[in-house]
């Protein structure tokens, strides 16, 4: 009997194993490639990464991580101190700050402790830019829009918290758990999941259906005042705007490159283009921002210095401040600026307000709203 007594321990021993090799296994998650439409006239190549392929998971992943005042650095009760990407990249300003945002001070963005060097460039059609980001380019080559994302988090200017608070808040709340799981394989939060989470989002914010993009789908018309203004916008003989914007043939309306516009006669900012290239004609130089949704992207320049769109017109119309860096294509700096008319200039506005995508800045967000106090 000596035997059946350790045949039955054995089994007693076993038991757990077995238990657990009949339970079945979970079914691993296969997540959904995500079918980036490019829109008409746009351009075909895309900056995406092969480490973080874009999924239908990791977007919505993203999505709810862009909004989630969590990823803050915890300093308290202090409300003020709970903000996230979206407290300054705001969608009804194009992803852009807005003038009347609390987080706005003196043209910058004001983060946990201090105030960002430049100001807020809006989140819009990033994913055709592959000449690098940010206002002087510093984040190009290998670095990508998942380093501009750790950055955010971590800079004492914006979020200000540590990778391991931002994991452990995001860490802490049991929902997110099936969401990491169906976009990366496991229930794992890293750091680095959420900056790609957070990076595909950004790239799904495309700006591709204002009333100019209809006019060239030949969907809309437009005024003869808008179409004046037009002209005026992509010829070196009216408000010459095209070499650095885009006209038709560039419907980013921007070159994505770095120029000096004549801003300042004395460029003296420590973190413009020179600094990253070392070049002197890039002292004072900037990345031309795109002018899509311009009407409502507010502040402007790289400082923030004009908040109305006709300030800036003024400035390009007899503004310019002669300098050695100032670029060869801004022609008209002999001359202060365009010195077009009061009528002209008014057309030339026109033209821009064609660029508002109404359906970029109010579509409706598929996201719980899970900005909230901890």
């Amino acid at each position: 009997m000596r035997w059946l007594k350790s045949l039955i321990l054995l089994y007693v021993a076993l038991l757990p194993w077995l238990l657990l090799s009949c339970r079945e296994k979970p079914e691993k998650y296969e997540a959904t490639p995500y079918d980036l439409v490019i829109p008409k006239y746009f351009p075909t190549a895309l900056n995406l990464p092969s480490d973080n392929p874009m999924t239908n998971e990791g977007v919505e992943l993203g999505r709810k991580l862009f909004n989630d005042t969590r990823l803050c650095g915890y300093v308290g009760n202090n409300p003020d101190s709970l903000i996230c990407c979206a407290s300054c990249h705001v969608q009804r300003y194009g992803f852009d700050i807005g003038l009347d945002n609390p987080r706005l001070r003196n043209g910058k963005a004001r983060g946990m402790h201090d105030t960002t060097h430049h100001n807020v460039m809006p989140l819009c059609n990033l994913v055709f830019n592959s000449e690098g980001y940010l206002w002087n380019g510093a984040v190009y080559g290998e670095r990508n829009i998942e380093e501009i994302v750790r950055a955010a988090i971590t800079a004492d200017n914006e979020l200000a918290a540590t990778p391991y608070q931002a994991v452990a808040h995001i860490k802490d709340d049991p929902a997110y758990k099936e969401l990491f799981r169906k976009a990366f394989g496991s229930d794992e939060v890293t750091m680095e999941r959420i900056e790609k989470a957070i990076a595909q989002y950004v790239r799904t914010l495309v700006s591709a259906n204002s009333k100019f993009d209809r006019y060239l789908r030949g969907e809309a018309q437009l005024t003869d005042q808008e179409l004046r203004g037009y002209v005026l916008f992509t010829t070196e003989e009216g408000a010459d705007c095209f070499h650095c914007h885009g006209g038709a043939g560039t419907p980013l309306f921007t070159t994505n490159l770095f120029y000096n516009n004549a801003l300042d006669a004395n460029p003296t900012d420590p973190q413009d283009r020179f600094s990253v290239t070392g070049r002197p004609q890039d002292l004072g130089a900037y990345r031309a921002p795109t002018l899509r949704n311009v009407a409502i992207t507010a502040p402007y320049m790289h400082d923030g210095r004009y908040s109305t769109l006709d300030e800036v017109l003024e400035f390009y119309n007899c503004g310019l401040q002669a300098s050695p860096y100032a670029h060869p294509l801004m022609h008209k700096l002999n001359e202060g600026g365009a010195m077009l008319t009061p009528s002209q200039i008014a057309d030339l506005k026109a033209f821009l307000m064609t660029l508002t995508d109404e359906s970029f800045t109010n579509q409706p967000l598929d996201y719980e709203n899970i900005h909230q106090s901890r």
